[in-house]
């Protein structure tokens, strides 16, 4: 294969291992399948290596090296999924604002919204192959990279979270000012909600055309609203992506990926999440699992949710935490995770600890 012929989302090699996939979508596997949020991340020496030289956010956009930096996690351990490397603010930077990543600070945007009159110096009708094309060719040469080893995931950050950090101007422990949107301009929090969906929904389509083969939508800042804030500005956003992709995806003729929903800390709406359209619900430490196998039945995957701070753990200890873990959640219709993204400061081992030890206690169980 020419080099060039990398970046042509065509010929796929064969899928080896489809654990993830027959797990996302309610079928029966032999065991629990496992990923990693933020799998490719500063814990590995080797991705501190490939990063050193470029920014951030010229990371993002080299397809090359998000290729790379989504693989080293699978040449460690015996992941059962991939995601590619990329980061939820690339939908803001295509609507026209500056993200800058600013060390021991996180994303910076140098001129967030301050008022409804700026939602007019975004671009509305954004191109999501033109604009987000650098996203889509690092899924196309991943997916050749990969050689059909493992599933790759697309993701996008969801409508309110991405809308906090605009309005916020990057991480917040209260999301004051994005909330005072919700309550003082609740007119223009729905127009830019919208104006997000619609980006999203284009931009997880163009994902799967270019060879994702399972979605996950982001809505890491669910935990900041209340039961009616989420039912108005967060839930129906949700569904309406869910909604959209499937049905652009059939009317291309492209078959369906299973789509993934993790809306942090939301666990106060966990039934309407579960009815929302999504094949999985990802769920966070801070819900008992047999609590969430209760609450949205069996029509629904679940993912996660061994707090990532249990990685600072013995390996002994992260043992036992996973066994538990998988007695509570069963061995079907899961797939295991964290409750959310890993840290830095982690180490690889324990890691592989965590990941060959759901492979184990979760093949031990089927044959109880």
């Amino acid at each position: 294969m020419e080099h060039g012929d990398f970046f042509s989302s065509k010929d796929f090699p064969a899928l080896k291992n489809d654990t993830f996939l027959k797990a996302a979508w309610g079928e029966v596997t032999d065991y629990v399948p496992v990923w990693c949020m933020r799998q490719a991340g500063r814990y590995l020496p080797e991705f501190r290596e490939t990063r050193a030289t470029q920014d951030f956010f010229t990371t993002c956009r080299t397809p090359t090296i998000c290729c790379e930096l989504t693989l080293q996690p699978l040449r460690r351990f015996p992941l059962d999924a991939a995601i590619i490397f990329s980061d939820i603010l690339v939908i803001p930077q295509a609507l026209g604002m500056e993200v800058t990543m600013v060390p021991g600070k996180g994303p910076t945007f140098p001129e967030p919204l301050n008022e409804p009159a700026d939602l007019q110096k975004l671009h509305e009708n954004v191109d999501v192959t033109q604009e987000l094309a650098y996203v889509f060719q690092a899924i196309t040469l991943t997916r050749h990279k990969l050689k059909g080893e493992v599933p790759l995931i697309g993701f996008s950050g969801a409508p309110w979270t991405l809308m906090a950090y605009m309005i916020e101007g990057g991480g917040s422990n209260t999301m004051s000012k994005a909330k005072r949107w919700l309550y003082q301009y609740p007119s223009a929090c729905h127009k830019l909600l919208k104006i997000l969906t619609n980006v999203i929904i284009d931009y997880l389509v163009g994902q799967v055309k270019a060879g994702a083969q399972a979605l996950q939508v982001f809505e890491s800042h669910a935990g900041h609203l209340g039961y009616e804030q989420f039912s108005e500005f967060s839930l129906p956003y949700l569904r309406e992506i869910a909604q959209q992709v499937k049905e652009k995806l059939k009317a291309s003729g492209i078959i369906q990926v299973p789509m993934i929903v993790f809306a942090k800390d939301a666990h106060y709406a966990l039934e309407d999440i579960s009815n929302s359209g999504y094949e999985v619900v990802g769920l966070d430490w801070t819900i008992q699992p047999k609590i969430a196998r209760e609450r949205t039945g069996t029509k629904v995957t679940l993912q996660g949710n061994m707090d990532p701070c249990a990685l600072y753990a013995p390996k002994d200890k992260i043992n036992e935490i996973v066994k538990k873990m998988i007695e509570e959640f069963g061995t079907q219709r899961y797939i295991a995770n964290l409750g959310h993204g890993m840290y830095p400061d982690m180490d690889p081992e324990h890691v592989a600890t965590f990941v060959e030890s759901v492979h184990k206690y979760s093949r031990k169980k089927l044959q109880e």
